[in-house]
């Protein structure tokens, strides 16, 4: 995989502009909203349990998030994720704050059980302990990883059946055998609430339109970082918040020839 693909499915996305459905986190749900648009999909958030299946039929992809979780919304989450199935629609799940408290944990562990997920985007500490590898989580923060990450994403990916998108100073993109690292990114994201939240809605919107989650997975978290890097040197950018105006529009104005040229994808074995 090199950037060219990952400049090619950028183009792909705003051409075609896919609906994304978002079972999402009440605290960044506006902003997972205005990224979905910034890298040119089309969001939609339906969370009650009368539709949450009935919209993905109209979607492309479809991005479940557990950052303010309660049950109604778990009902609703397995409800679209089984319908998601049956279309072929492509669900990616973002497990915040899994290892933090039984109710997140067993939430997650029961979506893999009953979803087929095509991506499982998340920190390193919820990664971590969802391959039982002695991952970290405080609240919804990574607080680090025991083994090594990128046998510790390969081992999730088996034992889930996912493509694992750990997300960390070099992401770590795998199906439990091939394996792409991305290596754009910058540090002022980690001092953002809801970078995280806003990475698997852009995994969601790029997952779409690509033929191999995996690819398209990893596409997107270069498009996401090289947009942070480039908002992290704008004019006027002076802490978080500054820096989140700048984030938005730097992924807004990200263009296929940027990203062909300054995206950073390696492999690992």
């Amino acid at each position: 995989m090199d950037a060219k693909i990952c400049a090619a499915l950028l183009s792909q996305v705003r051409e075609t502009r896919p609906l994304v459905h978002h079972i999402t986190n009440t605290v960044t749900i506006n902003d997972c909203a205005n990224i979905t648009i910034c890298a040119g999909a089309a969001p939609v958030m339906a969370e009650a349990a009368e539709e949450s299946a009935e919209m993905v039929t109209a979607a492309g992809a479809l991005v479940l998030n557990i950052g303010t979780l309660n049950p109604a919304q778990v009902k609703s989450m397995l409800l679209a994720g089984k319908k998601a199935n049956e279309l072929g629609v492509p669900v990616v799940l973002d497990p915040v704050g899994a290892g933090a408290t039984e109710l997140r944990t067993e939430a997650v562990l029961r979506i893999l059980r009953e979803v087929k997920v095509a991506v499982l985007k998340g920190n390193a500490g919820e990664i971590g302990v969802l391959a039982g590898a002695g991952g970290k989580v405080r609240g919804v923060d990574s607080c680090g990883l025991a083994g090594d990450p990128v046998e510790t994403a390969k081992a999730c990916a088996r034992a889930t059946g996912t493509v694992v998108a750990m997300t960390d100073e070099t992401d770590v993109v795998t199906d439990g055998a091939r394996v792409v690292l991305v290596r754009n990114g910058h540090v002022m994201m980690e001092r953002l609430s809801g970078t995280g939240c806003m990475a698997s809605s852009v995994v969601g919107s790029f997952v779409a339109v690509a033929d191999d989650p995996l690819v398209g997975a990893a596409a997107a978290l270069v498009a996401f970082g090289r947009a942070g890097e480039k908002a992290a040197a704008a004019a006027g950018v002076r802490g978080p918040y500054s820096f989140r105006t700048a984030l938005f529009d730097e992924l807004y104005v990200l263009t296929p020839e940027d990203l062909e040229a300054e995206g950073r994808l390696g492999v690992a074995a």
